[in-house]
């Protein structure tokens, strides 16, 4: 347990807490690196296929560094936390995985089984979440916040040695994979995005329902909250003790009744909440991205779609047929990206479909890839499945 006056004596401390209770209760961070990682291996003892966790090293540098994601008052060595499973087929291809915002890697823990048949499978947390480092983060715009995960993403994939990968990336990941295929598309062999955020402008029709919203009372506030980045990480912190309840309270809620496919079974639900809850608990860092990225409403200030034209990379999209993520963005993209795309709907799933709908995510991806591995009759895997384009 920590403490936010670490020169008292711990007489003073326990005079302080007995005076002000609520308060201390308020500070208390029952959190580290050290849980969030043993908080992963409790979630990944759901699953059966082996696998080893190690920090991968992008470097350090000064307060000066001109390596954007660097800059900081520390010149600690930054890590990647990465997870692999490795298939049994000796030439499976490398499908490298990446969690979207406010979420990590072991979101993934119920498709680490059945595509680890398929692929080499290297699930990583973004710089800044999960039991990554979690420098201070001191991005000033859009240009060097992408940065922040471009060029570190990049990093990581030259200490780990991997020449050429299919990238899939979930919502907010989803816009950073696509983003690093546009910078470096020799080294994507297939990318999927999955929900992915980025597509729509603060140019769209639906902006205008968004200024109506920012003209009440309660949009002038969220959007005031939004410029001074209050995260949902920050309310998880702030009421301390309590956070793990409401984290519980929501992972049994999206998940479980308000689920639109299978639901989490007991054990699955409460590793969830509790690895969501560490991870969401610890520093805030990666987290602040968001006002750089997306205009109040998730409106993209840096669109996918005008960038549609520089497509070099074959891309399959992928979303549930619930997803709040508006699928007709990816329509508009692929009127103009020059390369091979799909875009695949899966049923009874939302905007976390693999976690929704594993099975149906599966086919999915499998379909996707169906020039990359072995698949016998890929057509059958559109069983349920609309493919829109």
């Amino acid at each position: 347990m920590e403490t936010t006056n670490a020169t008292s004596e711990v007489a003073d401390v326990r005079t302080v807490t007995e005076r002000r209770p609520w308060q201390h209760r308020l500070r208390w961070v029952p959190t580290s690196k050290e849980e969030i990682i043993a908080s992963e291996r409790r979630l990944l003892t759901l699953v059966k296929t082996p696998y080893h966790q190690e920090q991968i090293s992008i470097g350090s540098g000064p307060p000066d560094s001109g390596l954007r994601w660097f800059r900081s008052t520390s010149a600690e060595t930054r890590y990647i936390n990465t997870v692999t499973f490795d298939s049994t087929s000796e030439s499976a291809p490398t499908l490298v995985m990446i969690h979207g915002y406010g979420a990590s890697q072991g979101f993934f823990f119920r498709n680490f089984d059945a595509l680890s048949k398929y692929f080499r499978i290297i699930a990583i947390d973004q710089l800044g979440w999960g039991a990554s480092s979690r420098p201070d983060f001191t991005c000033k715009s859009t240009e060097e916040t992408e940065a922040w995960f471009i060029d570190s993403f990049e990093a990581w994939r030259k200490e780990k040695n991997l020449e050429t990968f299919i990238l899939l990336g979930h919502s907010f990941g989803g816009y950073v994979a696509a983003k690093y295929a546009l910078k470096h598309p020799e080294h994507v062999q297939h990318l999927i995005l999955v929900g992915s955020a980025g597509f729509s402008s603060e140019t769209d029709e639906r902006s205008a329902r968004i200024l109506k919203l920012k003209s009440t009372w309660w949009g002038a506030i969220i959007s005031h909250l939004w410029e001074f980045n209050f995260t949902p990480q920050r309310v998880i912190r702030g009421i301390g003790r309590w956070g793990p309840d409401l984290v519980k309270k929501y992972a049994r809620t999206r998940f479980g009744s308000h689920s639109v496919g299978l639901a989490l079974n007991q054990d699955e639900s409460r590793l969830l909440s509790d690895y969501l809850y560490h991870t969401l608990a610890g520093k805030a860092s990666g987290e602040l991205c968001l006002k750089y990225i997306f205009a109040f409403g998730a409106l993209a200030k840096s669109p996918l779609l005008a960038s549609a034209a520089d497509w070099k990379v074959r891309t399959s999209f992928i979303y549930g047929e619930d997803d709040w993520m508006d699928y007709r963005g990816a329509v508009n993209a692929c009127r103009d990206i020059p390369v091979s795309k799909e875009i695949l709907r899966v049923p009874k799933g939302g905007h976390f479909v693999f976690l929704d709908n594993p099975a149906g995510f599966h086919s999915a991806v499998l379909y996707s890839c169906r020039q990359l591995i072995k698949i016998y009759n890929a057509d059958d895997l559109l069983d349920g499945i609309t493919k829109v384009l």
